[in-house]
């Protein structure tokens, strides 16, 4: 026979704590089933665990499973499990959590929450998740026995001031949820729970992986005006991460793929892997062939989807995979987080960076490994993601080693091929220390760049760096394998670096010989460069137009401007060629009469020449081509 019936209350921050559950922690109602199908997967672990360390213990595990029960006149939804049960004494512990001490300092720490998400994971580190079903419902009740004895307990309350507990018998071995429901009510997120598809859906998006069968009983038509029901196997139970990679097959994976990602496509690396350290997660991530057509839109969602122990907890978990790997995507399941961690916490959490750490290394490795084991596969990566992956250079101060060594760029070496880091290292010259490059609008424009001709004419090997990223990281990026990165329209340029006497004294004459021209041109050209110099860097063009070594370039100010930011323009410096036909003749003329007012106009005209020759910008188009016109019509 049961015992009688024990009411007792909750205390009164025990009771603004439940109403805050009920009414205003979960936005999401349906998370309710979740939260009770969660623990019932707990508690078939449990006792499939208890039944190998404890031979004696009477239970059957021949078919553990979860069942989901529908009754529609008495408008209740059951969730019933044969796993391990509770004593009454756990009853009390575990479902009772709410009523014990220390519930005023979580009030108030649930009142200081930043939002839904921060409050929801206070809720759930306290152990009552379990009372979100009062969001649903008016009434719940709960039915148990434990595994190994022979005393049931009931379990009731309307979750308002008090529970009731009372012991009972002749109950199987597990736990059954009764949920009596709330009429549905749109405006107030209350579906109708009692609908079959409603119910499926929910299993679908949060329990599908559950490695337990949660069942439900459907009806299959008439016989003899009697309805006919069985039993379906509402989740497909194939936690794909959670089998060895030999148990799974390559198209499992690619449909497992394409169902996450909405993707049509197989993916171009499968990562499947498994730790088992103090914090034990598993983890299926693929990087795609081709990227998503948002790939670089501010509203693109990030992340790979979280779960807990199997349970579905979030889309789109940044807090797992930097931005510069926002193209990848897939599974991460942790086995010892609270279900209703949020957001917030998880960026805070060190078990969550240290996963992150070793999913971005993983990832890196990946990717390391298709480049030196398919090329032509790593090749079409780069192709897609190479822009993306230059960002972490930005980004990743930790991998930065890692993500240099992928880099994939254009150079003068092979107008066909593309080279890493390492390949122009080994290609430099005797002595050279610095790797020159030249960004870009595009290749051909870096080529036909006047800054290039000294090092072409020289054999020296230039990378072409044409994306926007590149503008930024070369300039954070000390080094490669020692060797720093060097533009060759910034600084001074030396490429005679075993100049004799004769050439010391070569530079010297040249220097004394336009010793009035450059002053002259600086000072004429003062609204737009900072100083004129002879340069040491051109062989066939007339000037160029470079930066100080530590200046923006003309396209890094463009990007800051179009994202807003108020950047003043920064002057560079003129070089002249001092055997360009143009500028001898430009300096005889200034040295017969400095006072001639055609001069200013030609020093403008050499100035436009050289903007336009590396594809920058006139700061008055207009002008520029009246004085040209003016110029060659007084030339024929």
């Amino acid at each position: 026979m049961g015992s009688p019936v024990e009411t007792l209350e909750f205390q009164a921050e025990t009771r603004q704590l439940l109403q805050l559950v009920i009414h205003s922690i979960y936005s999401n109602k349906d998370i309710f089933l979740r939260e009770l199908i969660s623990n019932s997967s707990d508690a078939l672990d449990k006792l499939r665990l208890e039944s190998l360390v404890d031979s004696d213990l009477e239970a059957d595990t021949s078919d553990p499973h979860i069942v989901l029960g529908v009754d529609r006149d008495a408008r209740t939804l059951t969730v019933t499990d044969n796993g391990i049960g509770m004593t009454r004494a756990e009853v009390v512990d575990l479902i009772g959590t709410i009523a014990k001490s220390g519930t005023a300092g979580l009030l108030e720490r649930i009142k200081q929450a930043k939002d839904a998400e921060a409050a929801q994971s206070l809720i759930g580190q306290f152990g009552v998740g379990f009372y979100s079903a009062f969001m649903v419902a008016d009434k719940v009740s709960l039915r148990t026995r434990r595994a190994g004895t022979t005393e049931g307990t009931l379990w009731e309350s309307d979750g308002e001031g008090s529970y009731e507990i009372s012991s009972v018998d002749d109950l199987p071995v597990g736990t059954t949820v009764t949920l009596h429901l709330k009429p549905a009510d749109g405006e107030d997120g209350l579906a109708d729970y009692l609908a079959d598809w409603k119910i499926r859906s929910i299993v679908k998006q949060y329990s599908d992986f559950i490695r337990w069968p949660i069942r439900m009983a459907v009806e299959r038509g008439e016989s003899d005006g009697v309805a006919v029901t069985e039993m379906e196997t509402l989740n497909s139970m194939k936690a794909l991460w959670a089998r060895p990679r030999s148990e799974v097959t390559e198209a499992e994976y690619h449909e497992f793929y394409k169902q996450i990602s909405h993707d049509w496509t197989d993916p171009a690396e499968i990562i499947h892997m498994r730790s088992e350290g103090t914090f034990a997660y598993d983890a299926l991530l693929f990087i795609p062939s081709a990227a998503p057509f948002d790939l670089f839109s501010q509203q693109t969602k990030r992340g790979v989807q979280l779960y807990v122990k199997r349970v579905f907890i979030m889309d789109d978990c940044e807090a797992l995979v930097p931005n510069y790997l926002r193209f990848v995507k897939g599974v991460v399941d942790a086995h010892d987080l609270s279900l209703n961690i949020s957001r917030e916490i998880l960026q805070h959490d060190r078990h969550i960076r240290g996963v992150r750490r070793r999913l971005v290394k993983k990832v890196l490795t990946a990717i390391k490994d298709m480049q030196t084991g398919n090329a032509e596969q790593y090749a079409k990566l780069w192709d897609q993601f190479g822009r993306v992956l230059k960002e972490g250079l930005i980004e990743d101060t930790d991998n930065t080693e890692a993500l240099l060594d992928l880099i994939s760029a254009d150079s003068t070496h092979d107008a066909e091929k593309t080279t890493t880091l390492r390949e122009y290292v080994e290609r430099m010259k005797d002595g050279q220390d610095a790797i020159y490059y030249l960004t870009g609008a595009t290749r051909a424009a870096v080529e036909n760049s006047p800054h290039m001709e000294a090092f072409t004419a020289k054999g020296y090997e230039v990378l072409i760096l044409t994306d926007p990223v590149d503008e930024v990281w070369v300039d954070q990026v000390p080094d490669f394998d020692g060797h720093r990165f060097q533009s060759i329209a910034k600084g001074q340029v030396d490429l005679d670096s075993d100049s004799d006497e004769n050439a010391d004294e070569e530079k010297s004459k040249r220097e004394a010989d336009f010793a009035a021209l450059l002053p002259w041109l600086a000072g004429t050209l003062s609204d737009h460069v900072k100083a004129a110099r002879l340069s040491s860097r051109l062989t066939t063009s007339a000037a160029c137009v470079v930066g100080d070594a530590q200046d923006m370039t003309p396209m890094l100010e463009k990007m800051y401007r179009a994202m807003g930011q108020q950047i003043p323009p920064v002057k560079r410096i003129l070089e002249i060629n001092p055997a360009h036909p143009l500028i001898t003749a430009l300096r005889d003329a200034h040295a017969k009469n400095a006072e001639d007012t055609a001069l200013p106009d030609l020093a403008e005209i050499i100035l436009g020449t050289a903007l336009l020759a590396e594809g920058g910008d006139l700061s008055d188009p207009a002008r520029f081509a009246r004085l040209l016109t003016e110029r060659l019509a007084r030339t024929l």
